[in-house]
């Protein structure tokens, strides 16, 4: 009788460390896909831009494109008389066609060079309004849409290095270094007899450098 009841005592003990058991793995198993599934949704989360660490990068392009002067248009980078900052985006485009009618060879405006065909892709992308100021502000906002454009989410992912997104850089604004290849301090259009860099790409890495995500 006692052998009989060791043998059902031992029976039940280790149906209970079956049960045990059995929990350990599904909770292991839940544990694993939930870990699965977590990852997998913060594969697909973007990290966007801190817009206040664009500063540094601005501030070179400007320097370089129009020693920084929201005024500037091709060939005049010290401009004061043409007040762009004052005029409609409509006024702007305005005066852009009539300048290269008259001969210019670039239809460039602004703290950052922007050109007519640039502008009007803007001007839609963004859903600006025609009647709006092309201002400080806006022109800011204008650069940090080219900024992204060319690679500056891409670059918070992690997505690109420092050098390529220079690289892509240098084809928006022309006095920007190419940063790669043969002769990387050279402007990417250099060679067209109307730019050439003029800052060092070893300027545009450090700019570039602060920019993160929010």
């Amino acid at each position: 009788m006692p052998m009989r009841l060791n043998n059902v005592r031992r029976l039940k003990r280790l149906r209970r460390q079956l049960r045990r058991h059995k929990s350990v793995v599904l909770f292991g198993m839940l544990l694993l896909v939930a870990t699965v599934a977590y990852a997998g949704y913060m594969s697909n989360q973007r990290l966007s831009v801190n817009p206040a660490s664009y500063q540094d990068l601005l501030h070179l392009i400007g320097r370089a494109e129009s020693n920084d002067n929201y005024n500037a248009y091709f060939g005049n980078a010290g401009n004061s008389a043409v007040e762009f900052t004052d005029m409609t985006v409509a006024e702007v485009l305005a005066w852009q066609h009539e300048h290269v009618r008259e001969g210019s060879h670039s239809s460039a405006v602004g703290r950052y060079q922007i050109i007519t065909t640039t502008l009007e892709e803007l001007v839609r992308v963004l859903d600006v309004s025609h009647e709006q100021k092309f201002d400080t502000v806006m022109q800011d906002q204008m650069a940090i849409a080219l900024l992204e454009r060319r690679g500056a989410v891409a670059y918070v992912n992690r997505e690109l290095s420092r050098q390529e997104f220079a690289a892509n850089l240098a084809k928006e604004w022309a006095a920007l270094p190419r940063a790669v290849g043969n002769n990387p301090e050279a402007s990417y259009y250099a060679g067209d007899g109307l730019n050439k860099s003029r800052v060092g790409v070893a300027e545009v890495l450090q700019a570039i450098e602060p920019i993160s995500a929010l």
